[in-house]
């Protein structure tokens, strides 16, 4: 017994730190200059942003806007243990399709500082984001795309930020514990009920720990809760072959909110991965989904 106390003390330790710290490649210099090189072939606009959060976290992004820009912008949230260039592809074809675009690096990835909390800060981060496009030029619309984490973060900044049109999440959690849970079973082929029995204590015990040590409360992120009463139009998109976050946290969050969010689930994909299992469906409906939603 005491053997199973300290090992699940030590090991919410261990989880509630690396959950905020996960590792994050940097941005490569190669991949940089192609992309530069590619906007400037293109003539279009490719600069570096930054920003200063509250807690002094510098944040970084890149601003690209087409030279026939259609009036509206998109904000692009990638996943964890990713960078800007994990959405770096959707960035280029909604610029071909005159869209304005910002990838920032969430907190603690890529080239920001910061800590990683799942929506605990990213959700201001979100919010000043938006603030300097609106000062870089004005914009009839602003639309989301996150993926996975980047999805979370963008749900939950919606009881805060009116200026969405629409968004789109791919891959999101329905909450973190939710996660975790899932998270702790998928070793044993076990599903989420072995993370809300046995190793509980354990993920209570990490919650705890990030609370105390860092002051940041994960029991808060909570998507699907975010979502209720919104009346902002939410597409969520998930792979019915997804193992790191299963489709049902999809069905979690839209049971919260049906009348406002559409669920597309795509065959054979895994996490994140509609874009490249059904490509030309995928763009088709990212587009649709910010063209049929205009400034109400």
């Amino acid at each position: 017994m005491i053997s199973y106390l300290a090992g699940t003390v030590v090991g919410g330790i261990d989880l509630g730190w690396y959950v905020l710290h996960p590792s994050s490649p940097p941005i490569h210099p190669y991949e940089e200059r192609n992309a530069r090189a590619y906007a400037q072939e293109r003539s279009i606009e490719f600069r570096d942003a930054e920003l200063t959060a509250p807690d002094g976290a510098v944040l970084r992004a890149w601003y690209m806007r087409p030279q026939e820009a259609n009036g509206d912008a998109v904000i692009l949230l990638h996943g964890v243990v990713d960078n800007r260039l994990g959405v770096y592809p959707y960035g280029k074809w909604l610029v071909e399709h005159h869209y304005t675009v910002l990838m920032p690096d969430a907190r603690h990835h890529g080239a920001s500082g910061g800590l990683t909390t799942y929506g605990v800060r990213e959700v201001d981060d979100i919010r000043r984001w938006l603030d300097w496009m609106e000062e870089k030029e004005p914009t009839q619309c602003v639309f989301g795309l996150g993926e996975s984490m980047g999805g979370m973060e963008l749900l939950e900044s919606l009881p805060s930020e009116p200026r969405f049109c629409a968004v789109i999440a791919e891959s999101p959690s329905a909450s973190f514990r939710e996660e975790a849970y899932y998270r702790f079973g998928r070793p044993f082929h076990a599903g989420p009920w072995l993370g809300r029995t046995f190793f509980r204590p354990t993920l209570d015990s990490g919650i705890l720990y990030a609370r105390l040590r860092y002051g940041v409360n994960l029991d808060t992120v909570v998507p699907e809760q975010a979502v209720v009463g919104m009346k902002t139009p939410i597409l969520l998109i998930h792979g019915l072959n997804d193992r790191n976050v299963p489709h049902y946290h999809s069905d979690l969050i839209q049971a919260k909110n049906p009348s406002w969010i559409t669920v597309w689930k795509v065959p054979g994909a895994g996490h994140c991965a509609a874009g490249k299992v059904a490509p030309q469906e995928f763009e088709q409906r990212v587009l649709r989904w910010f063209g049929d939603h205009p400034k109400r």
